[in-house]
């Protein structure tokens, strides 16, 4: 029986974290993106999380259930954030919530079906696939290695391993050539160059991780 269960509590100190990560990678994550896009996915990031962490409080205690948390998250970022990662990271938060409505704590297995529909809705919303080197490029590894995993007893190391899946993909996003996006325009060009959506979806997950290994 799966007796790993996450609160709302666990929720809101990873979104936390996830503010404070962004600020201190900003400027790493807008030079990726200086490199073959607009050069702004760090600071519209730091805009959205900003916006998200002035308003947790307030989302929480409005806030029926994790799955209303986490639209509420959603939609912060949503309207906040610009570029193509305000649309892709909002549709993920909101999407998270689909199956645990009525919700204050979640299973493990659950939590995994919550970022499997993060990574549909990123996926439908970005109409990419694996290879486009975009941030599904990290997700698809990582949640399909999840899908596929008998973690059954260790499921936290099944997740430091879901989130070593998702490093190696977006390692491997250098050598692709763009697909999606400003970067598309490049072409050959954006060979060399590792994607900033697929670094930063790594780094947001790992808040998650960090968060249940305490």
């Amino acid at each position: 029986m799966d007796t790993l269960t996450f609160n709302r509590d666990f929720f809101k100190r990873s979104i936390t974290n996830m503010a404070e990560l962004i600020e201190k990678e900003r400027n790493y994550l807008t030079k990726l993106d200086s490199d073959i896009g607009d050069g702004d996915h760090g600071i519209n990031l730091s805009i959205g999380f900003r916006e998200v962490s002035n308003k947790l409080s307030e989302f929480d205690e409005s806030a029926a259930d994790i799955a209303s948390l986490m639209k509420k998250v959603g939609m912060a970022l949503l309207g906040k954030v610009g570029g193509a990662s305000g649309p892709l990271y909002g549709s993920f938060f909101m999407k998270m919530g689909a199956n645990v409505a009525g919700k204050d704590e979640v299973t493990f297995d659950e939590f995994v079906g919550m970022i499997e529909n993060g990574v549909d809705a990123v996926q439908s919303r970005g109409k990419a696939e694996v290879g486009d080197k975009t941030m599904l490029d990290a997700f698809k590894p990582g949640i399909d290695f999840l899908k596929e995993e008998d973690y059954t007893g260790k499921e936290i190391e099944a997740f430091g391993q879901f989130i070593e899946k998702m490093k190696e993909g977006a390692e491997s996003t250098v050598s692709l050539v763009a697909k999606k996006g400003r970067a598309l325009r490049l072409g050959e060009r954006s060979v060399g160059h590792k994607d900033p959506g697929s670094e930063s979806s790594w780094m947001l997950m790992n808040a998650f991780y960090e968060e249940m290994s305490k």
